[in-house]
């Protein structure tokens, strides 16, 4: 019993002299809107912590295989100073969809720098954020203008929305009898998705998250 308690005591004394790097970095967006009209978009990221970090970036499509995106990104690896900022260039680089919006995923890690020591752990953050493409043909409207347009269905114990609109449309809750339901996500442009109802019953309700990726208005559904 006794080596036990030495042995979990040294290992406890091992975790407490650990220190994780502080995520620092912050990044000018929580999604990118590329509109199909213009050249290229641009996505900021600035570190304002006492240490420089590693950027690497990538974009893939969503299921995250080996199908390459048909978008660069630029530069998609260099070195962040404390207190510096960059702009990331994103340029289409294949052929899109242009009667409706496509959605890839950007991602961002931010590997920090710091001199090599003993019991010292550093942490690599990942952040993945939405890509969608935009075309010109859409141009002059948002998802929120056109939420009436999704179509509502109960279907056994799940809600079922299908989205007859070329927008992506990004959820931030859906509400059934005033209460929420999980883990809700997104409705592609042509496509349906069902979320579980886990019993709730009553009025539906409905927000999406607007380009900006604030809370967008309530809407009520009709069926």
């Amino acid at each position: 019993m006794k080596v036990i308690r030495n042995t979990l005591f040294t290992c406890l004394l091992a975790i407490l002299s650990i220190t994780a790097a502080n995520a620092g970095v912050i990044i000018g967006g929580t999604r990118v809107i590329y509109d199909g009209g213009k050249k290229e978009s641009s996505l900021s990221v600035s570190n304002p912590d006492n240490v420089p970090y590693l950027i690497q970036s990538w974009i893939e499509t969503q299921s995250g295989g080996a199908e390459k995106a048909p978008f660069v990104i630029t530069p998609p690896l260099f070195r962040l100073n404390q207190g510096q900022q960059n702009v990331m260039r994103i340029v289409r680089a294949g052929n899109l969809a242009e009667n409706k919006e496509s959605m890839y995923w950007l991602n961002i890690k931010s590997i920090p720098s710091s001199p090599k020591k003993d019991n010292t752990l550093q942490i690599a953050v990942k952040t993945r954020i939405k890509l969608i493409y935009r075309p010109e043909a859409l141009k002059g409207k948002v998802p929120g203008e056109l939420a009436e347009q999704l179509k509502w269905t109960r279907v056994g114990d799940e809600l079922q929305v299908t989205n007859p609109t070329g927008y992506y449309m990004n959820f931030n809750e859906i509400k059934v009898g005033g209460k929420s339901l999980p883990d809700v996500t997104y409705v592609a442009p042509g496509a349906n998705t069902k979320f579980k109802m886990a019993g709730n019953s009553g009025a539906i309700t409905f927000r999406l998250i607007t380009d900006f990726g604030a809370q967008g208005e309530i809407h009520q559904v009709k069926m």
